[in-house]
């Protein structure tokens, strides 16, 4: 019978974690479950800080953003950079000694809350014995066997706020004005933002653009009398036979990659092209802070409280999903990709399929993807 979980929140910070943990924490209360909260995501685990949630924490969290509990995306716990005797750096998997503690520490189960990278992690342990329920969290919306992660939806009102605000300035100004949005490899945001701002052009990784594609779209709207375009670039998107912009890398995480910059490039090239004064805006992370949208407070709560509701029933090393408009789980060795190795940077990404309704409804209403 299960008696104490451990949560962490792992990865870049999102809309709802805490709403997450608050389902958990409440769930579990009910059970007569004790709650404890590593602090910084893997890095806590590594170094075994916690405190211990009751709803005197987790009352009034419901609609903040970020995680109490703190998150860190750059602690890699199958291989922590150590520094030898004569001063090399050495990779040193930590996993078999976490794991070992926490089965010492009589932890029952440990709900991972995180994204792609985070989730394979989740997985890793459940090869070394811990029972593991894995939450999914991302605003890219890219983590497969889900409709819909947590905090997407907050982000898509941010990023759509954003385009209603640089509307104006373009407007008046006679400008074409990007937008660059989050998602590295998944273009969710991109489209939902562009689809309900009213973007003339949107950029996504799973479409590489053609520069000609998008000049055609600013010449068009000139010649009906609008001289402003609105752009929304998702970071990933890249030109036919192109790389993405990667901002920096990161030695020594499991999300290495730093992207940024997509926006900019476009600009250039783009007022190269056409001879309109263009300009980039980088929406950066203000599309992950703030409050919590309604959508998001009551999806997070669903998916915290069927986390703690499936421990309850030892129903392990899964994660839980809205899949076909119902609450449900699938394996983590799914959600991971079975081929994948312990220790390595998952690939199981889900992208916007090109019969996407999304795709479909942009190109219907004249919305210039890029390759066309």
């Amino acid at each position: 019978m299960i008696k104490k979980v451990g949560i962490i929140t792992a990865g870049g910070d999102c809309p709802g974690l805490n709403a997450v943990i608050r389902g958990i924490v409440k769930t579990a209360e009910y059970a007569e479950v004790e709650t404890y909260g590593f602090l910084e995501g893997y890095k806590g685990l590594l170094e075994n800080r916690y405190i211990k949630l009751d709803s005197s924490i987790t009352s009034d969290i419901i609609a903040k953003g970020g995680t109490i509990l703190g998150s860190n995306n750059k602690t890699n716990t199958f291989a922590i950079p150590v520094k030898k005797e004569n001063g090399e750096i050495e990779l040193v998997d930590k996993s078999y000694e976490i794991a070992d503690r926490l089965k010492r520490e009589n932890y029952d189960c440990l709900i991972v809350i995180g994204g792609d990278g985070s989730l394979k992690s989740a997985r890793d342990y459940t090869r070394r014995g811990i029972n593991v329920i894995g939450v999914p969290k991302t605003i890219d919306n890219d983590v497969p066997f889900t409709d819909t992660t947590f905090g997407f939806y907050t982000a898509v009102e941010i990023a759509t706020e954003a385009i209603d605000r640089i509307k104006t300035t373009a407007e008046s100004h006679s400008r074409v004005l990007i937008l660059e949005v989050m998602g590295r490899y998944a273009g969710w945001i991109a489209l939902a933002a562009g689809i309900a701002g009213g973007a003339d052009t949107v950029l996504i990784p799973e479409i590489p653009y053609k520069l000609e594609a998008i000049t055609n779209k600013i010449e068009q709207r000139k010649r009906r009398g609008k001289n402003y375009s609105i752009i929304v670039v998702a970071e990933g998107a890249k030109p036919v036979d192109g790389e993405m912009t990667i901002k920096a890398t990161v030695e020594g995480s499991p999300d290495s990659i730093r992207l940024g910059g997509a926006g900019d490039f476009l600009a250039q090239e783009l007022q190269k092209l056409t001879g309109n004064e263009t300009r980039s805006t980088l929406l950066g992370y203000i599309q992950r802070g703030g409050d919590t949208g309604p959508y998001d407070r009551i999806l997070s709560t669903e998916y915290g409280s069927m986390a703690m509701q499936l421990a309850l029933e030892e129903k392990f090393n899964v994660m839980v999903t809205l899949l076909n408009g119902k609450l449900t789980y699938v394996p983590l060795d799914d959600v991971a990709g079975p081929d994948t190795k312990i220790g390595e940077q998952s690939s199981n990404i889900k992208n916007v399929p090109m019969d996407s309704v999304w795709i479909q409804t942009a190109r219907r209403i004249g919305i210039c993807l890029g390759d066309e």
